[in-house]
């Protein structure tokens, strides 16, 4: 793989998004609604769902919470209506960036995103004029406080990962989109703690971005997230080990 997720890493690494537990918690709540909405309440027979609620779990959100979403997305409570809709857009240095977003107002959502942008140093574009640089990825997270990352690297090789990323403190192992549920289940046959797994978008290529570029398409990516209705957000940006440092300092002030 020529590209890793880089926002994702810099996310897992800062706690940059989803700092308040009630936000997390209504996004996967939206994730469950619209898994079952699109593909029943039976998680046996839904992928999407079974991704949503291990997701959940993972995130320690309540058993109670989680089969209310199920009910809402079955009808079964009332919920909102939510549409799924994916923005691309444009960072400072013509970094690429990838909204997907769940709403009940669709108009409203796509101007707080173009407003988002057009406030730091970034442009909403046409559909498509992004996305041709993403791949779809399963992606599991593992944390290493008590693991050997180079076996673990090794694991997932061997249970059909398709390529692993050792950071600081965690591993992310890529898989194909259809593989991702045999090789979490392969690392946990292994007793390996899975922090969390997702359906996630991966650059093809990443720009490298000089100091003052980089703090800017960061907070720009940061913004994004805090929006209530952005449920994933992607970006091909490459960024300085300095602003890396430089950035983690800031969020821990």
């Amino acid at each position: 793989m020529s590209g890793h997720s880089k926002w994702h890493s810099i996310k897992h690494q800062k706690g940059v998004t989803d700092a308040r537990r009630g936000q997390l918690f209504t996004k996967l709540t939206h994730e469950i609604i619209i898994a079952v909405r699109e593909g029943g309440s039976n998680p046996e027979g839904n992928f999407r769902l079974r991704l949503a609620i291990q997701k959940a779990r993972d995130s320690n959100m309540p058993m109670d919470n989680i089969e209310r979403a199920i009910k809402k997305g079955s009808g079964e409570l009332e919920g909102a209506t939510l549409t799924e809709i994916t923005l691309e857009g444009y960072g400072p240095s013509g970094t690429a960036v990838l909204v997907e977003a769940l709403t009940d107002n669709r108009n409203r959502t796509i101007q707080e995103v173009r407003s988002t942008f057009s406030r730091h140093g970034g442009s909403l574009g046409e559909n498509g004029c992004v996305s041709w640089i993403f791949d779809a990825k399963g992606l599991i997270t593992v944390k290493t406080d008590r693991l050997n990352a180079d076996d673990l690297a090794l694991n997932a090789i061997d249970a059909g990962a398709d390529d692993v990323k050792i950071e600081s403190g965690y591993v992310e192992i890529y898989t194909k989109p259809e593989d991702l549920e045999i090789v979490r289940e392969a690392l946990e046959a292994k007793k390996i703690p899975i922090a969390s797994t997702e359906l996630s978008k991966v650059p093809k290529t990443l720009i490298r971005l000089d100091d003052k570029a980089a703090l800017q398409t960061m907070k720009l990516l940061e913004k994004l997230e805090e929006l209530d209705e952005a449920q994933h957000v992607y970006s091909n940006a490459d960024f300085p080990d300095s602003v890396l440092e430089q950035y983690q300092l800031q969020a821990s002030g």
